[in-house]
């Protein structure tokens, strides 16, 4: 660990709330990191001030910063935009770290885009950091954007792609569950690559799994850069091994631990066990249902109807899959409907709880009463099966339940 705690240092930024910044660099070195959000006309005085010695710089404002500067690297230059700046005896110096972070990204992916026709999706300053990369690779390169001569209504034009890369904001959080294409439509498709990293699994990713297509997520590109930054803030060597070790820490950190299993099958105890072991919150998804509609699912189902229940479930479920760090316990159908499984695969791992039919509690749950559960379950338990990341019997004392997860998910509670 650099020690530097004098060392003035931040991000600068528009919308800076969910930055994983401070985090990352306080896992590279000890120099105090400050979140500077501010409007556009503010920037221009904000580097003209004594307020920092070295800072990055985030969207909008990578190309907003050039004309302040005295000095721009090569690649910066290259690339259009500066997502570094530092004090220098003849004033402030840009850098772009960001080609070394997705350069990292795609070794991590395997993908040799040597004499590959890649796609990149988008037409802002990530794109540029992409195409410079795979350019200088021998990549042939193919910018899509909304409008222009490749666009997404021609797709259909460029079906013999090997790799797509996603460098817009589409499935971002907090607007999650969509994509900016179709991958269906790319038989030869030998990667998908996305800079976004909240959620850890877009849209695109998720797709990406289902066709058993190799894909990775922007975390690994966000982590190499800051490295390499914190090298250009403190002049002294980091050990690439930090990348993927505060990687793994970041994921762990972020990701939902989720319930899924037959009601009546103790996820809401083990839940409320695992938020107390933890410190996480606990997020109930029929608790939800009823903070939000004033009634609970039981009363809903018997007056309304299992239909009107499963919209109602499907908006909480969307809306707790977008967390990160959580304890999600959720009502034992919600994983037997489709849109539910992305919103729960998304950011998180999924634990199935089971439990022996003649142990299950009926009580207050209309639809294990109306149908038996041994049939429920037998409808049920092969969509468990292929959506759990682990099956955990819930035997014994909830605390004792609780550990097994906590030893199989493996966070690290520290961060």
């Amino acid at each position: 660990m650099i020690h530097l705690p004098d060392l003035k240092c931040g991000l600068l930024g528009e919308h800076l709330s969910h930055s994983y910044s401070p985090v990352i660099h306080s896992e590279l070195a000890d120099y105090s990191y400050e979140l500077f959000e501010m409007p556009p006309e503010a920037v221009g005085d904000f580097l003209m001030s004594d307020r920092f010695d070295a800072i990055n710089v985030t969207i909008p404002y990578k190309k907003t910063v050039m004309p302040y500067l005295a000095e721009i690297s090569d690649n910066a230059r290259r690339i259009g935009s500066v997502n570094t700046i530092t004090r220098t005896a003849q004033g402030l110096r840009g850098d772009n770290t960001d080609y070394y972070g997705f350069s990292h990204m795609l070794d991590l992916s395997g993908a040799n885009v040597g004499g590959k026709k890649v796609l990149i999706l988008g037409s802002g300053g990530a794109q540029e950091t992409a195409r410079t990369v795979c350019t200088d690779r021998g990549a042939e390169v193919v910018v899509i954007s909304r409008r222009g001569e490749n666009n997404y209504e021609n797709l259909d034009r460029h079906a013999d792609a090997s790799l797509i890369i996603n460098t817009t904001p589409v499935g971002m959080f907090p607007n999650n569950g969509v994509s900016p294409l179709d991958l269906s439509i790319f038989p030869n498709l030998l990667g998908v690559l996305d800079m976004i990293y909240n959620p850890s699994k877009t849209k695109l990713l998720l797709d990406a799994e289902r066709l058993g297509i190799p894909h990775i997520s922007g975390l690994p590109m966000l982590v190499a850069q800051a490295k390499l930054a914190a090298e250009i803030f403190t002049g002294i060597k980091i050990d690439d091994g930090e990348i993927s070790r505060i990687t793994g820490k970041i994921a762990h950190t972020t990701e939902n631990i989720i319930l899924i299993g037959m009601a009546g099958c103790g996820k809401s105890t083990v839940g409320a066990e695992l938020a107390r072991l933890t410190g996480r919150e606990l997020i109930d998804t029929d608790r939800m249902v009823t903070e939000q509609t004033g009634r609970t699912p039981a009363d809903i189902i018997e007056k309304d109807g299992e239909a009107a229940f499963r919209a109602i479930e499907s908006e909480c479920v969307a809306m707790a899959g977008k967390q990160s760090g959580k304890i999600i316990a959720t009502g034992g159908g919600v994983p037997t409907i489709e849109c539910n499984r992305d919103a729960l695969r998304q950011n998180g791992t999924i634990i199935f709880l089971r439990r022996e039919i003649d142990q299950l509690d009926t009580t207050g749950r209309p639809l294990s009463q109306r149908t038996s559960p041994a049939l429920l379950y037998e409808k049920r338990l092969p969509i468990y099966k292929v959506l759990a990341d682990f099956t955990v019997d819930n035997e014994g004392a909830p605390c004792a339940v609780a550990q097994k997860i906590i030893q199989l998910t493996n966070p690290d509670l520290s961060l």
